[in-house]
């Protein structure tokens, strides 16, 4: 699962928006996406340690796997999960 970490506030964050809805639709059989609004929900921000915002948290397993801080690239986000997530099938 992967967790974007957001502010309405935030510029960065809003415009990695549609990089991540994207990225949630091509990777939709292999991976699930939620977002998490900081503001409306300050005790899931602390539980995951977010301190900034955006901020992309890859959980596997029930734990943090790996996470990203800032406005980053499409492939960026994408070589993190590829070292992740199950190979495509055929």
């Amino acid at each position: 699962m992967l967790v974007f970490f957001y502010s309405e506030r935030s510029g960065p964050a809003r415009r990695m928006e549609s990089l991540l809805a994207h990225l949630a639709r091509k990777e939709r059989d292999r991976l699930r996406f939620r977002r998490v609004d900081v503001d409306l929900r300050p005790d899931v921000a602390a539980r995951f340690k977010v301190d900034e915002v955006p901020t992309l948290v890859l959980v596997k397993g029930k734990r943090v796997s790996e996470r990203l801080v800032g406005r980053v690239s499409s492939p960026c986000i994408e070589r993190m999960l590829e070292t992740h997530l199950e190979p495509v099938a055929a």
